[in-house]
């Protein structure tokens, strides 16, 4: 549990350095609240951790694996991507190139994801039932919301100071997303696993910077040629995305849809079951078969209200008068500790209730949260009304998440925990987080006030799935 607080700490700390954070950065130098929906996107990476999710499973990173094994080579190696992704936001904190920004951005949430999925993964293997897991997310949930609330209020109010800024806030987030590195470094070899612990720690700092390096020039490369489509198709700040997207969005359901016949009546010896790349997620279809849709339609779901009022909450309240550092404190005491008793009690639910009710009560009390925003806004200007408000969306988020978590996990063959587990979690968030970077420009068009009513009700829309998803079982293993 202590490890897995830790480990919830490391990948918690730059969550909202690209997410609610730079969308205050952002707002700060005047970008348009369209443009600010677009950053959303950014949080689509961790949806498509699946495409370099095996590779986790498969390959260890050199010098590092030789010493502390698969998945904490993993990790240290994130937690250098993280470091050096943050230093640069903090040096380009004038956001005078959004591209550039956008860049960093990108970077710093794909180690971020990283991170998780090598966590996520020895997680799963270290505890592989619905006992064991509601400590261990708990744990994890609680390392990982400390430092969501460190960073998101340290960050802040850090950046009120004008000798500091923004610049100085992400300098000292960085250094903080670091202090688990060394602590790692010096814990013991895997089992399996030893040889000189220098030689090692070297070796993978030679290696990490090569790969560093390299997975800078491919998403600028990628980045670029995004943008050039972007242009030539006439997107700007002033162009509705929400029908594309929403088109963009069904997509995935109908591909699955088209494939799943030909999945299911596959033998325990056909190349796409045994194949290292695709395997993983042909056995989720495989052993769930046409309730594998109505599983993933309801993932999809249950976590849409929280992701859609995250990147737009700040600047709600921003706009309603309240300053950076009322926010930050806020964000601070206040936010951790209803946070962490959301987390417990998501935690204890799950390992204790019977999970269609545990999903149920986490689903009504992140709606709550979301409708909070609502209620603060036709209240006047006071910073005790903001906590109350912070308070029930924090609860709220905390006990849905942690909920959640385990019921993913439950989901996923133990044979293929890394993989499997970074898909069922990334397709959990693609159509809120596609939706979210259209955010902006419904706010243009509705107002905050039933943005956010949409929000919760979308969140209280994943109960009547419950009945139907709980009848889903998983076929029996066929010897593959």
């Amino acid at each position: 549990m202590a490890l897995y607080l830790l480990l919830g700490f490391s990948a918690g700390l730059p969550f909202y350095m690209f997410s609610t954070v730079l969308t205050l950065r952002l707002q700060a130098h005047g970008v348009a609240l369209a443009v600010l929906g677009f950053f959303a996107w950014v949080q689509l990476l961790p949806t498509f951790k699946f495409l370099w999710a095996p590779l986790l499973d498969r390959f260890d990173v050199p010098g590092f694996g030789r010493f502390w094994g698969k998945r904490r080579g993993w990790i240290l190696l994130a937690q250098l991507g993280i470091f050096t992704a943050m230093v640069a936001m903090a040096l380009t904190a004038s956001d005078a190139s959004l591209a550039v920004t956008a860049l960093f951005a990108v970077l710093l949430a794909f180690w971020t994801t990283t991170l998780e999925i090598a966590a996520d993964a020895w997680r799963i293997e270290l505890a592989p039932t619905a006992e064991a897991q509601g400590p261990l997310a708990a744990a994890n949930l609680w390392g990982y919301r400390t430092a969501m609330v460190a960073a998101g209020s340290g960050a802040l109010l850090i950046a009120d100071q004008p000798e500091w800024s923004w610049t100085g806030a992400y300098l000292a987030i960085a250094a903080a997303a670091f202090l688990p590195f060394p602590i790692l470094a010096l814990g013991r070899p895997a089992q399996g696993h030893g040889g000189g612990r220098g030689t090692a720690l070297v070796t993978g700092l030679i290696a990490s910077v090569a790969i560093l390096l390299a997975a800078t020039a491919v998403t600028a490369a990628v980045g670029w040629a995004l943008l050039a489509v972007a242009a030539g198709v006439g997107v700007t700040a002033q162009t509705n995305v929400l029908t594309p997207v929403l088109v963009l969005a069904m997509l995935p359901f109908v591909a699955m849809a088209a494939g799943l016949p030909w999945i299911v009546r596959l033998g325990p010896g056909a190349p796409a079951r045994r194949s290292a790349a695709v395997g993983p997620y042909v056995d989720f279809f495989w052993r769930y078969a046409f309730g594998a849709l109505l599983l993933l339609a309801f993932v999809s779901v249950y976590r849409m209200g929280d992701v859609l009022a995250l990147n737009l909450s700040k600047p709600m309240i921003k706009g309603l008068g309240y300053s950076l550092s009322q926010i930050g404190r806020a964000d601070s005491v206040v936010a951790l500790v209803s946070s962490m008793v959301g987390v417990g009690l998501g935690g204890w639910m799950a390992a204790k209730w019977p999970m269609s009710l545990a999903l149920a009560v986490g689903a009504v009390f992140a709606a709550l949260g979301n409708f909070g925003f609502v209620w603060l806004a036709h209240q006047p200007t006071g910073e005790g009304l903001l906590y109350v408000a912070t308070a029930a969306d924090q609860f709220g988020n905390g006990m849905a998440g942690a909920v959640f978590v385990v019921y993913l996990s439950l989901l996923v063959n133990p044979r293929y925990p890394g993989a499997q587990y970074a898909f069922l979690s990334g397709f959990a968030f693609l159509l809120p987080r596609l939706l979210s970077g259209a955010g902006g420009s419904l706010v243009e068009r509705i107002g905050y006030d039933n943005f956010f009513l949409i929000s919760g009700a979308v969140s209280l829309a994943a109960i009547p799935f419950l009945p139907l998803v709980a009848r889903v079982q998983a076929r029996a293993d066929d010897g593959h």
